[in-house]
């Protein structure tokens, strides 16, 4: 994040030179600041994807849904996103208020998530859930760095992972 300074802000945001430094005094608060509007248009994302999908009623389903919300972080604005979420994680390695932001969050997505494994009897599915979203996370991870798509076997790979009692 060595880019982030308040001059290039700024710049990107078409707004006249010192806006942001008379808002976030330091770059510490700008990146702050920066990092919570990432997680509140996370949180928005994933919630409205979950409240529209609620439990899904089988895996092919949930494997529908994962694809989806990958397909949206891999393009577009969503990969923008992608690529400040993570390097904001790297940076968070040194800061931990910028890691107790990017903790993962309950949200609607999540917790139909965890819902469809209790479902199914899966043992833990809290940390079952975790889990999955973290490989989830990874594989678009893999693929906003190296490009191209992530396949649905490969979701479904993690989906059957997970519900494996």
């Amino acid at each position: 994040m060595r880019g982030l300074t308040h001059r290039a802000v700024d710049a990107a945001a078409g707004l006249p030179a010192g806006t942001t430094s008379a808002y976030f005094r330091t770059r510490s608060a700008l990146l702050t600041a920066l990092v919570r509007r990432l997680v509140d248009l996370d949180q928005a994302e994933l919630g409205a994807a979950g409240e529209r999908a609620g439990v899904p009623r089988d895996a092919a389903e949930l494997v529908r849904g994962i694809a989806a919300l990958v397909e949206a972080r891999l393009t577009g604005e969503g990969r923008r996103r992608t690529l400040a979420r993570h390097a904001c994680t790297v940076e968070s390695v040194r800061d931990p208020e910028l890691r107790e932001i990017l903790v993962p969050r309950e949200n609607p997505g999540r917790d139909a998530v965890r819902r469809f494994l209790e479902d199914r009897g899966v043992r833990d599915p809290e940390a079952r859930t975790l889990t999955l979203l973290a490989c989830v996370d990874g594989l678009v991870l893999d693929r906003v760095v190296s490009g191209g798509p992530v396949s649905e076997d490969a979701i479904e790979g993690l989906v059957v992972a997970a519900l494996r009692r």
